[in-house]
């Protein structure tokens, strides 16, 4: 990842994205980072990412639950079906 100083990704903007386009760009103020440039492709990868792990927390979760369901017999006996 190359690290720019806020000051130089100002006056240097369309070179920082440029950059960008290859490698993340942070961005820092005063030695501590406040922001990260990245390409729109990259960016659409990260929000994939994202998304695809949530799907499969969420799948866990439903497995999970799944597995811990109350057995068929015993959901009619408790409602007096049976």
């Amino acid at each position: 990842m190359i690290d720019l100083p806020i000051s130089d990704a100002r006056a240097g903007l369309a070179d920082a994205i440029r950059r960008s386009k290859k490698s993340p760009v942070s961005i820092s103020k005063h030695g501590k980072p406040v922001a990260v440039l990245i390409s729109p492709s990259l960016y659409e990868e990260f929000i994939s990412q994202i998304e695809e792990s949530a799907d499969l927390a969420a799948f866990d979760k439903a497995d999970k639950d799944f597995n811990t369901a109350i057995p068929w017999d015993q959901v009619k006996k408790d409602l007096g079906l049976v």
